[in-house]
């Protein structure tokens, strides 16, 4: 019998999707569950999985696009398994038997190089040793291209035209509309970040010991940010044609950086979440981010953005507004730098921190004063701290 697996929907509003890679070949053999191919949707990159066992027959292309509910592929699933077929789990222990004492199954799977199974194969025929390929599959994987080019000689040295996936495309486009459909500025501030820096080296074992995630700066950041909002609510507010529609509520967006690309996940009612509970938030979506398996829903909606660039040794930048949203906040990294405190000179860690917002519904004024009012919250954490006692975090003998 011929199955035929259509595209599932990924998610609300989503009518079409992209075949990002297939991860087999026409006339392979695959297993149920089996990863088969990557899909990209204007949202996110998902998993196809066979639904059973047989021959596959492709039926759509790399770079197809393809309706909801379309047939991308036939499975014979009468079809005998090959002479010699070995699963996955099955090929991956005998591609790692010279390792000493192997624990288990999963170990080995974890220790095994990330290619497709058709290049496994060449891999395995060729005696290649797959560290000296640069697979350009998602991830980082290693394809049949990638072998070919490798065989050829040619590996590493000609460019290559690959196609942006749908979700960068769709990026790209929103960006550019930023830049084009909004009245967007950016500015500045500089923030002393001993107080925090010295709050945390206090409290970090115990607060970790109780909560199990980190004392990070983050939270701090986003507790200043949801206090900021609240006494100008017009930062927390977006355009709708006419109307200038303001929130009661913070939906923070943190930007993460994932295989992916950035993605931006959403920590909900941030106004109303402990240091602890705000840490904890972040520390499970960019795992989910950086696993591939963010969802849909963890990146819909927001209504402020924070961007953290200093991770990446970013020390200004003009961060780029989050549409819908109207403004977004930009870290960077610490930097001692000599400043002048009681009128002397001393040596502090100071971090660049910036404010691109959409100049058609926030003043000058507006903007100008939420940044002064985040900086003074962190260089004075008191009342962040007070905050956090309130929503039973670890702070007992700080105040």
């Amino acid at each position: 019998m011929a199955l035929e697996m259509k595209v599932p929907s990924p998610g609300e509003s989503i009518t079409e999707v992209e075949i990002a890679q297939w991860l087999v070949e026409d006339g392979d053999y695959v297993e149920k569950d089996q990863t088969i191919a990557e899909v990209d949707s204007d949202k996110a990159t998902l998993e196809l999985p066979a639904e059973e066992a047989g021959i596959i027959t492709l039926k759509a292309e790399e770079g197809d696009l393809v309706e909801v509910g379309g047939v991308v592929c036939l499975i014979d699933t009468d079809a005998k398994k090959p002479a010699g077929f070995k699963s996955k789990t099955e090929v991956i222990v005998e591609q790692n038997d010279d390792i000493p004492n192997p624990d288990s199954a999963k170990t080995l799977i974890d220790t095994t190089i990330k290619a497709t199974p058709v290049a496994k194969e060449m891999i395995a025929v060729n005696e290649i040793n797959p560290s000296d390929i640069r697979g350009s599959g998602s991830n980082g994987k290693i394809t049949k291209k990638d072998i070919g080019l490798y065989l050829n000689g040619a590996e590493g040295k000609q460019g290559e035209r690959k196609k942006m996936s749908m979700l960068r495309r769709k990026v790209a486009k929103r960006l550019v509309a930023v830049k084009n459909e909004t009245a967007m500025l950016t500015t500045f501030n500089e923030v002393d970040m001993k107080p925090i820096m010295d709050i945390r080296a206090i409290y970090k074992e115990a607060f970790k010991e109780k909560h199990g995630v980190g004392l990070g700066f983050m939270s701090f950041f986003t507790k200043a940010v949801t206090n900021a909002l609240k006494e100008f609510p017009v930062v927390n507010s977006m355009i709708d044609g006419d109307y200038m529609v303001s929130y009661d509520f913070a939906d923070i967006g943190i930007a993460v950086s994932s295989p992916k690309g950035l993605m931006v996940p959403v920590v909900r009612e941030a106004q109303d979440m402990s240091l602890a509970e705000i840490e904890t938030e972040i520390k499970r979506l960019a795992i989910k981010a950086r696993d591939g398996k963010i969802d849909i829903s963890d990146m819909e909606g927001g209504t402020f953005t924070i961007t953290n660039g200093g991770v990446f040794g970013s020390m200004l930048s003009t961060p780029i507004i989050n549409p819908p949203q109207s403004a977004i906040l930009g870290m960077h990294n610490i930097i001692e730098r000599p400043v002048v405190v009681d009128g002397k000179i001393v040596v502090r860690p100071i971090m660049y921190v910036a404010l691109s917002y959409d100049h058609r519904i926030i003043d000058g004024k507006e903007s100008v004063g939420f940044l002064k009012m985040i900086k003074e919250q962190l260089e004075d954490p008191k009342s962040l701290i007070l905050d956090a006692m309130a929503l039973n975090d670890v702070f007992d003998d700080l105040v």
